[in-house]
Parts: structure tokens; C-alpha cells; sequence
């Protein structure tokens, strides 16, 4: 395994990458007011409504948990650390291969944009190749981890229903109909579960990194 001090300064320079983007994020939006949302309240339940700020976030929490200690675990914690890695691979490939280029950014937003949709990702599932810690990844973990992307779908469709705004234009129900925004959602959760599956077999079959004893659980 490599150093401690080598998992520890990766670990916390991904919490600061993924920090950083939604701290910019938040403060832009302070900045530059309610616009279209009409209050600055809506704006920010906006804001941290997108998959993206919400990907980022448990990356950050999870980065900094794993900068302190890089052999962590838990059975709540294996839950958190998976929906981090599966969470924000599926917002980089995603926005890459659909959202990329549909809105003009300021320079600001470009920088944002650059550590939430590409570093973010990256430094997440390069990091977890290289220092793990594994074993950690069974199939109660990868069920667990269905909970809070399928808690999202749930309240996207059903806010959107209510306030008439959706985060992704190909979630839009209200302007492309339900069937095709729920069969978009179907593509990005059938997206998901291979990269769980697959994430899920990589794990057995790789090395510790920072791990200590391979099963043991807090």
C-alpha cells in the first residue's frame, strides 16, 4: 500500500476540489440573486437540488472522513463511501455525455464546472483504485446505497410536480412528458447498477490499499 501521508493529501485534496466547486456554486448564486426562482430561498433549495451539488457534497464529507482516517469503516460509512464513488461517476459521465455545452458559462462558472463535473470525479475514483480501503463493497452495501439516489428521483419528480422546475432538461417531465423523463431516468439507473456491479466486483478482486483487516466493520 502506498503511505498514509500519500491517502491522507489525496483524500483532502479531493474534499477541497469537491468543496471548493460547491462553495463557488453557493456563493455565485448569493452574488447574483433569485433570478428565475423569484426568492433567494428557492434559489439555493435549487441550487442543492442538482445531483451534482449533492454528489459533491458527500464526496466532500466522505474525503475529509477518509483524510482522517484512511482505513475507515462502518456499516453506514460503506454505504456513504460507495453512493460517493457511484454518485459522482455517474455526474461526470453524464454531464460529459449529455449536458456538456447546453449552457453558456461565465468564467466563474467554467472553474465550477471544471472541479464538480471532471476533477471531482476523477480524483474520486482514481483515488478509490489506488488506496480503497477494500474489501468493503457486498451486496447489503450496494442495496443500501440504491436508497438515497431512487429518495432523489422521488423528490425531483414530485417538487417538480409542484413548483414546475426539474434540475435536467431530460428530467422535465412537464415539458417532455413522463414517459420519456422517467425512461431518461431508467438509462442514468441502469447506468448505476452496472457501475455498482461492476465497482462491486473490482472491490473483491483488488487489494486493501489503506485497509485494515478486510472485513471488519465499526
Amino acid at each position: 500500500a502506498l503511505p498514509i501521508f500519500v491517502q491522507r493529501t489525496w483524500h483532502a485534496a479531493t474534499a477541497l476540489v469537491a468543496g471548493t466547486g460547491v462553495v463557488m456554486e453557493v456563493v455565485v448564486a448569493l452574488l447574483d440573486g433569485p433570478g428565475e426562482a423569484g426568492s433567494m430561498l428557492e434559489r439555493l433549495v435549487r441550487l442543492f437540488s442538482y445531483f451534482t451539488i449533492l454528489s459533491n457534497v458527500l464526496v466532500c464529507v466522505v474525503a475529509v472522513l477518509l483524510a482522517v482516517r484512511p482505513d475507515r469503516d462502518g456499516r453506514l460509512f460503506r454505504v456513504a463511501r460507495l453512493d460517493a464513488i457511484l454518485c459522482i461517476a455517474v455526474t461526470g459521465i453524464v454531464y460529459n455525455a449529455v449536458l456538456r455545452g447546453l449552457v453558456e458559462l461565465s468564467a466563474a462558472g467554467a472553474v465550477s464546472n471544471l472541479l464538480l463535473h471532471v476533477l471531482s470525479p476523477l480524483a474520486v475514483v482514481v483515488g478509490w483504485v489506488l488506496f480503497g480501503p477494500r474489501p468493503r463493497i457486498d451486496r447489503s452495501t450496494i442495496g443500501w446505497s440504491l436508497v438515497a439516489p431512487l429518495a432523489w428521483i422521488a423528490y425531483t419528480f414530485v417538487r417538480g410536480e409542484i413548483v414546475g422546475w426539474y434540475p435536467y432538461p431530460f428530467l422535465d417531465a412537464a415539458e417532455n412528458g413522463y414517459a420519456s423523463a422517467l425512461l431518461s431516468t431508467l438509462v442514468v439507473a441502469v447506468v448505476f447498477l452496472v457501475l455498482a456491479a461492476g465497482v462491486g466486483r473490482l472491490d473483491q478482486r483488488m487489494k486493501g490499499g489503506a485497509d485494515s483487516p478486510g472485513n471488519r466493520q465499526e
